[in-house]
């Protein structure tokens, strides 16, 4: 199961405070970037396939193909003055880029 920081919960309770209210943060893993694999996020409703979490009142889905690979991870979100956004901690990952984006499992 994915965790959820206090700063990320918040965050996306922010992104889908407006318009349709089964709106949440979908997660997903795909093909590509300087490591192999990529994290994908968009604020959406859920794939009916979709693992559906919600935490802190915050909704997040997780694409069913991509939930073996963010099985453990912790999403946080951070406002740093060279970083503003979402980040994902992934203990599978055995290698990350230096853009923190892409990963090889």
């Amino acid at each position: 199961m994915i965790q959820l920081t206090d700063r990320a919960a918040r965050h996306i309770r922010e992104l889908t405070s407006q318009g349709d209210s089964s709106r949440g943060l979908r997660l997903f893993v795909e093909k590509g970037g300087c490591a192999g694999s990529s994290y994908g996020m968009a604020v959406t409703l859920p794939e009916p396939t979709d693992q559906k979490l919600e935490q802190n009142g915050a909704r997040l889905f997780v694409a069913a193909e991509s939930a073996p690979l963010l099985d453990a991870c912790t999403l946080d979100y951070e406002e740093e003055l060279t970083h503003t956004g979402f980040k994902i901690v992934n203990p599978k990952a055995k290698q990350t880029c230096g853009c923190g984006t892409s990963f090889e499992a």
